[in-house]
């Protein structure tokens, strides 16, 4: 049976309560699942938990959802390209679960893998290690970090068959494949939907056995968050002798 559904409104319909744990695909705002992050906060629920890597940029990504006013907490890796994300951390309204990065992504594959927790060197002497077991293993200590299970997880994957099999491209693979299987419910939005058996099995990244629903997402500009380029005066200058 197809997982495709009409719409990311539809996608989420009684997936969606107040309160839940949601993780996210993406970093920043490069293969977030854009249309579902809409979706979600046109649905108006509160009280979230968000699990993505940070929460993309003021306005745009996870972003919309703190300006809703709907998130009351955050596991992330990192802060920096939202402003209203820091400060609302900082006035104490938001409560933020900071995670070293590599951790993150191992908290997520562990809930995914079905291991309930694992024990890593990244934090230990630190503030992120404060209140955890730790262990110690030939001679070195190690701090637990417990798996994450999301409620709902949302990602986005560049080619998708209607089974749910996700190819993604590129850096916008990133926290996706993790998160989808992290998730009890996982929901994916793809940029190109086929077909079964039209996929190369060998390039499929996250087996349909993880997405219960899929959505075609919209044709949309890719934003970028930090644009660097070269004066447009340099661009043909000579090259500099070595």
């Amino acid at each position: 049976m197809s997982k495709l559904q009409p719409s990311a409104a539809v996608a989420l319909e009684e997936a969606l309560q107040d309160g839940i744990t949601l993780a996210v695909g993406g970093f920043g705002l490069s293969g977030i699942p854009a249309d579902l992050i809409e979706a979600v906060r046109d649905s108006g629920i509160k009280d979230l938990t968000v699990v993505s890597n940070n929460m993309g940029v003021d306005g745009k990504g996870l972003g919309i959802l703190i300006e809703a006013g709907q998130v009351r907490k955050v596991i992330a890796s990192y802060v920096g390209e939202n402003k209203l994300f820091a400060k609302q951390y900082l006035a104490g309204k938001l409560e933020v679960e900071f995670t070293p990065q590599g951790t993150l992504a191992e908290r997520l594959r562990a809930g995914g893998a079905g291991i309930p927790a694992f024990y890593t060197k990244t934090g230990v002497g630190t503030l992120v290690a404060e209140g955890k077991p730790h262990e110690v293993f030939d001679g070195e200590t190690y701090v637990q970090e417990r798996a994450i299970r999301a409620d709902v997880a949302l990602v986005h994957a560049h080619t998708a068959d209607t089974d749910g099999n996700l190819v993604y491209r590129y850096t916008a693979r990133n926290f996706n494949p993790v998160v989808a299987t992290a998730g009890l419910l996982t929901i994916a939005e793809a940029e190109v939907v086929v077909e079964p058996g039209e996929l190369d099995p060998n390039h499929i990244v996250t087996p349909g056995v993880f997405v219960q629903r899929l959505v075609q997402a919209k044709d949309r500009v890719k934003d970028i968050e930090q644009r660097t380029v070269r004066p447009a005066a340099s661009r043909n200058a000579a090259p500099v002798p070595a």
